[in-house]
């Protein structure tokens, strides 16, 4: 009996003092997205903390607060709450994403990763962009056109975004 005891008191001591693996591993963000086969680059820096349904695929995504940049010629808002459904190779139901097209604000509802390429679709158009565009994250508020500290241009990468659609 005392042999009983001794291993329950080891195996809840193990349990309270070792940190579960779920939470110790839990992939970022960036990571959960890479593992999606979608580069890093389709949100912008500075998440602060995810959910994933693995069985259906539902997400959300939380941001600090809403995020504003440009990239080429289009105007991006990311709200502070992102959500939607991803399985390999594709993003549906999403919410939390406009792009500006015009005058007007529309959301992006779907991403497609096809090999080389991602496409954006606002439903009625889509826009198709090399992946090797997203291979960095975008700054809130300069997007790929920020200052570093010493006041010069980072350069991300001098392939220009263009649009098929």
């Amino acid at each position: 009996m005392a042999t009983l005891g001794l291993i329950l008191f080891f195996l809840v001591s193990f349990s309270i003092s070792t940190p579960s693996a779920s939470v110790k591993d839990k992939l970022t963000a960036y990571e959960a997205l890479e593992e999606y086969d979608f580069p890093v680059g389709i949100l912008p820096k500075g998440v602060l903390s995810y959910e994933l349904d693995n069985s259906t695929g539902k997400f959300s995504v939380y941001l600090n607060g809403s995020c504003t940049f440009s990239i080429d010629s289009y105007q991006l808002k990311y709200k502070s709450t992102i959500t939607g459904v991803i399985t390999k190779d594709k993003i549906s139901s999403l919410s939390g994403i406009t792009v500006k097209v015009l005058f007007l604000w529309l959301s992006i509802v779907t991403v497609i990763r096809d090999d080389d390429e991602i496409q954006f679709s606002v439903g009625i158009a889509s826009a198709d962009f090399a992946v090797s565009n997203f291979v960095e994250s975008p700054t809130c508020g300069c997007g790929f056109d920020c200052v570093n500290v010493d006041g010069r241009k980072i350069k991300f990468d001098d392939q220009s975004l263009v649009s098929s659609a």
